[in-house]
């Protein structure tokens, strides 16, 4: 398990997260809404850079994980070969990382709009 605040990427600023959960109302219990990750196990990293960023697709596996995938700078592609996302809820017992296993397993469905969304650079 990665140790606290060893994860860089870009925080959601509060106002656009509001307004997203409003717009995307959380499938599952667990509202997280929080972050885009770059890099886990990253605590010799910097923070990234400043990017722009929309959400243009999303995803759940109607078991707990519900996830909204992100273009970073016109890309939804991360360094590690998955892809960027926001985990959006979570059912009881399920975790933020396992939105990387539905993405590559049931992929994404794109949204009929790109949303443009703040993210700050960050230390998770």
């Amino acid at each position: 398990m990665a140790k606290p605040g060893s994860v860089t990427g870009w925080l959601l600023a509060e106002d656009d997260r509001k307004k997203l959960l409003r717009q995307f109302p959380p499938k599952f219990e667990n509202a997280v809404a929080h972050h885009v990750t770059v890099r886990t196990e990253a605590e010799h990293e910097s923070i990234p850079p400043e990017v722009t960023a929309q959400i243009v697709g999303r995803t759940d596996d109607g078991k707990g994980v519900e996830a909204m995938v992100v273009t970073i700078d016109g890309s939804t592609d991360r360094a590690d070969g998955s892809t960027y996302h926001i985990t959006w809820s979570l059912a009881e017992g399920r975790r933020a990382r396992e939105s990387n296993d539905v993405l590559k397993e049931r992929g994404w469905k794109e949204l009929d709009h790109p949303i443009a969304i703040h993210l700050r650079p960050a230390r998770i």
